[in-house]
């Protein structure tokens, strides 16, 4: 099998020139810079208004491709802006890129979410299930069975001991997912929509103000449980925005605790897998992500008390 080559400043730097031609002759082409420092660098800024993003195998091809297509049917439905592609092609056989324009602001990371940026999200999440799903699976987006919500609770009770013996969490805390809670808590028929599958913090455009302007990188887009991208918000800007923009997008309770688990869940691993160096993540940013998905939610304590007045009842 031929290795794919790794794109360098001066790939970027030929590519880019025969892109944007500006007829000077001679002319030096904008800046080309990598999005992020060390490693293989697949997305590049291109001076201030366009970033370039390589496809580094075929596989991220393919869903690469998929994206340009799916950017287009769900740009109507959102009210916050998504990427366009002023030029796409191959930067090397077989490898695709697309140069976008800059969606401006900076990202979750940077900007807090103000609440009306929370009433972005629910806009975001309003719009995602009003795309048709049949439509989006012709375009080759996959349909993705919802996660057991009891084997995610089994793994992250042994993730949450190794980080109780590192003293980096409270391993009683995880005791609040009880099995009948996740049993109670399962992703019911006929509910799914079609799922951005990657709200990072990274991949949303924040202004200034608090307002989300935009959504980044569509290639892990599927058909399938909307409580993942709950789950996404809750790690991205913390549990209680996360289910008030999705209770503002008409989410009940069921979706909104089921989102806030796979997000408790997923941190307690992902923090638990970096300290035994199983994944590249820098731990300042996973510990950030442990603590949003943990802030407490009035949802939970209105929810316990129900449970509670049910129970008196019978």
């Amino acid at each position: 099998m031929t290795q794919a080559p790794t794109p360098t400043a001066d790939t970027v730097r030929r590519l880019v020139s025969s892109l944007l031609k500006d007829g000077a002759s001679g002319a030096a082409g904008p800046e080309v810079r990598p999005v992020a420092e060390g490693g293989e660098h697949s997305t590049w800024w291109v001076g201030g208004r366009h970033v370039l993003r390589l496809a580094p195998d075929r596989e991220a091809a393919l869903r690469q491709r998929r994206e340009l297509r799916l950017r287009d049917l769900v740009r109507p439905h959102l009210p916050v802006a998504v990427p366009t592609s002023v030029a796409h092609g191959e930067w090397a056989p077989g490898l695709t890129y697309t140069l976008d324009t800059k969606v401006p602001g900076g990202s979750a990371e940077e900007h807090d979410v103000s609440a009306v940026g929370e009433a972005d999200l629910a806009g975001l999440l309003t719009g995602l299930r009003e795309v048709p799903a049949r439509q989006a699976e012709t375009l080759g987006l996959p349909r993705t069975a919802p996660r057991s919500l009891e084997a995610l609770r089994r793994a992250a009770e042994h993730a949450a001991g190794r980080l109780a013996a590192a003293d980096e969490f409270d391993a009683a805390r995880l005791h609040q997912l009880t099995p009948a809670a996740a049993v109670q808590l399962a992703a019911q028929p006929g509910t799914a929509v079609l799922v951005h599958h990657g709200l990072k913090g990274e991949h949303l455009v924040v202004s200034a103000d608090g307002r989300v302007r935009g959504i980044l990188d569509w290639t892990d887009a599927a058909v399938g449980d909307p409580a993942e991208d709950i789950a996404g918000l809750a790690i991205a800007v913390g549990s209680p925005a996360a289910v008030r923009a999705a209770t503002l997008a008409g989410y009940g309770a069921r979706p909104c605790l089921r989102g806030l688990w796979l997000a408790r869940c997923d941190t307690v691993i992902r923090l638990a897998e970096r300290l035994e160096d199983r994944t590249p993540d820098p731990p300042p940013l996973l510990r950030v992500q442990l603590r949003r998905a943990w802030e407490a939610i009035l949802l939970e304590r209105v929810t316990e008390l129900r449970d509670e007045e049910a129970d008196e009842e019978l």
